[in-house]
């Protein structure tokens, strides 16, 4: 489906939960595809932050891929880089990409790369790929909305490795001080980092009593499961004067069980068998 279809589609099935599950299958094969084509890494962390991205870029972002410069239109940072494939299969429902131009993602001469590189004509509105820095510039960003009083919001999508950055606490700290209302993050919490276990590596429990107690305010949700995601963005901000955070609870891999919550798919990438199998499990 062409993002213009896509754009046709939510208008009429915006409300059944049905269309967004299909959406997220959809959504898998595309970067399944990407990553398989180009033997590129990631397809696990990719995986486990899909439907967070349809939420926000179907449900709750202010954007207009006709308009994408919008002055107050809300900003999206995706501070965990590696799973650009989500994003670039996202941004392509939603019309910011052409098939085209998703087509030239991670080859030589090509258009996108293995981490994002800003290009807010097509959506992309800040380059990460080093770990931690993505929740530094959206709080910056959400100071210089709530100064000059406009209305856009920033959302920043973290990994739970991510957190083992003090830059992000140090973030954290000044969002709250500021009262950055206007600043919503997302973790990802896959419970697989880079190395391991996030419990085997720099255990992050109890999570959410560490956010609240840097000032924020925070609501745990099943990552995976849309009612729950729709019911905590619809509640935004959770506090008139906190930033708000999202611990969103995911699988690594999710959507393909023989890749689920395995250490091996945040680096591999699939060969033809494992693709074949990948592919019949999210067209059931």
């Amino acid at each position: 489906m062409g993002g213009r279809t896509a754009e046709i589609k939510v208008t009429a099935e915006r409300d059944h939960i049905e269309y967004y599950l299909s959406l997220s299958k959809q959504i898998r094969r595309k970067i399944l595809d990407m990553i398989y084509e180009t033997k590129s890494p990631h397809i696990g962390p990719s995986f486990s932050a899909v439907e967070i991205l349809v939420t926000l870029y179907y449900k709750v972002l202010s954007i207009d891929p006709s308009n994408p410069t919008r002055f107050d239109r809300d900003r999206f940072i995706l501070s965990k880089g590696h799973a650009c494939p989500a994003l670039y299969a996202v941004l392509g429902e939603r019309g910011f990409l052409s098939d085209g131009e998703i087509e030239r993602f991670a080859i030589n001469d090509g258009l996108l790369e293995q981490h994002p590189t800003r290009n807010v004509k097509r959506g992309i509105e800040v380059s990460t790929g080093s770990l931690g820095h993505g929740l530094s510039i959206g709080a910056g960003m959400a100071l210089a909305a709530k100064q000059d009083g406009h209305a856009g919001r920033v959302f920043v999508l973290l990994g739970d490795g991510e957190l083992n950055e003090g830059a992000v606490w140090e973030a954290g700290m000044f969002a709250a001080h500021h009262r950055l209302h206007n600043l919503t993050a997302i973790v990802d919490y896959n419970k697989i980092q880079a190395l391991g276990r996030i419990q085997d590596i720099i255990g992050l429990e109890p999570l959410t009593s560490k956010w609240t107690s840097f000032g924020w305010s925070a609501q745990e949700v099943d990552g995976h499961d849309y009612d729950s995601l729709f019911s905590a963005c619809e509640g935004l901000p959770f506090s008139a004067d906190r930033p708000s955070i999202i611990i969103a609870h995911t699988i690594k891999g999710k959507g393909v069980p023989f890749m689920e919550d395995k250490l091996l798919w945040h680096y591999r990438c699939p060969d033809e068998l494992e693709y074949q199998q990948a592919s019949r499990e999210l067209s059931d």
